[in-house]
């Protein structure tokens, strides 16, 4: 998965390398610092015992010396850069370099058309590329560190940030919950909510947790029988009743059942609905209303793009979502509907597919799935 984003980040990544050169070249004069007499060191900060300029007592908010393009103090300019003594001594001092807004421009502009090309919400993208700039513009790279390789860090920390809205440990809230918990599937038809819900179901057991499923989609011809051959392979109780019956009823049932047979977990199908079909996303909200469920996620595919990123809005609107499901994500060469579903939902991004078996189900874990992007080796 993320095939095509990590790719996308390579390029930055080469793009940050190439602007070193005009980084180096903005490196604090060493003949300019030696030519301001003492009496102007003296009005820019502290001394120290020494006599010399205390550098670091200097605060980097001191303005008193304003840069433009040309290198010239001075206003009109069309683009000036504000950098006090202190910052541009202290970065001579140390063999440093500050970094400059048009170092930044070329590469978060590149970065940003690349983004979108990978399914990633306009949003999102503007947010990434915001923090990458606010951490970085201003700062002080010291000589060691390649401008690619700070650049680097910065644009980990973005989409950290980003991915990780709204991120809890699951497996600690499900063995934490009052049993029995009820846990409602969402999403359209096709895109593996029941097969989601038959591999959960294999999750919870390998952790102890017995569970009951409930097929609330009454509407669809079959939907029992497919829900039934996953119950069966698995050997776990099914909840249904015929077709075109309540589907409320239906995970109501299989709620009471829970309670009173000690099962843990109550696994609830719903319709696929469409997020235009107003009908459909009436019933949703009827399930969210009567029943209560502990916990509502939505399924989509990985592959499906901004398509999966709109429904997420749609259904979170119809029934607050509290987390996402993203099926065939070893099939997806983008990425960015991942990280587009939880930054415009607010809520995390839980488990990926990654197969057709029942244990083809990964948890979704921010910092492995960054680390991939950025091309690392994840911690174990």
């Amino acid at each position: 998965m993320f095939d095509g984003l990590k790719k996308t980040l390579g390029r930055f990544k080469d793009d940050v390398e190439e602007q070193a050169e005009e980084v180096d070249a903005e490196e604090v004069d060493a003949e300019e610092v030696d030519q301001l007499d003492a009496d102007d060191l003296a009005a820019e900060g502290p001394v120290g015992s020494d006599g010399e300029t205390d550098v670091d007592a200097q605060t980097d908010s001191d303005e008193s010396v304003v840069e433009t393009e040309s290198g010239q103090s001075g206003e009109g300019e069309e683009r000036e850069i504000e950098v006090g003594f202190g910052k541009r001594a202290k970065a001579f001092a140390t063999g440093g370099i500050i970094i400059q807004p048009e170092h930044l421009d070329g590469p978060l502009e590149n970065l940003e058309l690349a983004l979108l090309s990978s399914d990633v919400e306009m949003g999102v993208a503007e947010e990434i590329l915001s923090g990458i700039r606010e951490n970085l513009e201003g700062t002080i790279r010291a000589q060691v560190q390649s401008t690619g390789m700070v650049v680097e860090e910065a644009l980990k920390e973005a989409l950290v940030d980003v991915i990780s809205v709204g991120q809890f440990d699951f497996d600690e809230y499900v063995a934490a919950a009052e049993k029995p918990l009820v846990i409602v599937f969402t999403g359209v038809n096709g895109v593996g909510k029941t097969t989601s819900i038959a591999k959960l179901a294999r999750y919870f057991e390998a952790q102890g947790h017995s569970t009951v499923l409930a097929n609330g989609d009454t509407y669809r011809a079959g939907a029992n029988e497919q829900l039934r051959e996953h119950a069966e392979a698995l050997d776990k109780r099914l909840i249904s009743h015929e077709q075109g019956g309540d589907p409320t009823a239906v995970i109501y049932d299989a709620v009471e059942y829970a309670e009173a047979n000690n099962v843990d977990i109550v696994l609830g199908d719903t319709a696929g609905r469409l997020h235009t079909s107003n009908d459909l996303m009436a019933q949703l909200e009827k399930i969210d209303r009567v029943v209560e469920p502990d916990m509502t996620l939505f399924v989509d595919e990985a592959v499906a793009g901004q398509d999966a990123v709109q429904r997420a809005s749609e259904f979170n609107a119809a029934a607050e979502i509290d987390g996402a499901i993203l099926t065939k994500a070893d099939a997806d060469q983008q990425g960015g509907a991942a990280i587009s579903i939880a930054h415009v939902t607010g809520k995390p991004i839980l488990f990926l597919g990654v197969g057709q078996g029942y244990d083809d189900i990964e948890p979704f874990d921010p910092e492995v799935i960054v680390s991939h992007l950025l091309g690392e080796e994840a911690e174990s």
